[in-house]
Formats: C-alpha cells, sequence, structure tokens
C-alpha cells in the first residue's frame, strides 16, 4: 500500500504514524505480516506490504480486503493506492 501521511516534517514523526498502523495490522489480523517496505528516507510517504499465506485465494483476498479497509480508514493518512500479486503452487 502507497501511503502519504499527514502533517510530518521528521523520520521520528514518520515512525511514531507508520508504526501504530503496523501494529494495528498485526493486532487485527495475527496470521499476516506486515511492515514498512518503502519509502523509507521520505517524511511524508510510506510504502506498507502485508503478506498472507491460505489454502485457498479467495480467503487470502478476503484478509487483504479487510487490511486494506483498516488502513484506508485512518485519518492521518491517505491510501493513494493498494496493488497484490497472488503467488500460487501452480507457478514454476
Amino acid at each position: 500500500m502507497d501511503i502519504l501521511l499527514g502533517d510530518v516534517r521528521s523520520l521520528k514523526q514518520k515512525r511514531s504514524v507508520v508504526r501504530p498502523i503496523v501494529a494495528e495490522v498485526q493486532r487485527r489480523f495475527p496470521g499476516v505480516a506486515v511492515g514498512e517496505t518503502g519509502h523509507l528516507e521520505l517524511h511524508r510517504r510510506t510504502e506498507i506490504g502485508i503478506a498472507v499465506v491460505s489454502a485457498t485465494a479467495a480467503n487470502c483476498e478476503q484478509v487483504l480486503d479487510d487490511c486494506e479497509r483498516l488502513v484506508a480508514g485512518r485519518p492521518e493518512i491517505e491510501l493513494l493506492s493498494a496493488r497484490r500479486r497472488l503467488h500460487s503452487d501452480d507457478e514454476d
């Protein structure tokens, strides 16, 4: 997820906004892996990556939908885009 942060003027302030978002996703969805994955040097932008492993693609999609809604609902940020990539056993 590509995210625009609100009134953030330093990397320290950025961490104080990003850390609670990552923690909330981990708390609400304990089966996912989540972390800041990009725009590490920018103050007002961040990229958060979420990984889900499941027996069905439909369940992965549902969990990712729920995670995206949770992050997008935060008033202090603006979700600019969310990209998804599905990997399956069928791939070589």
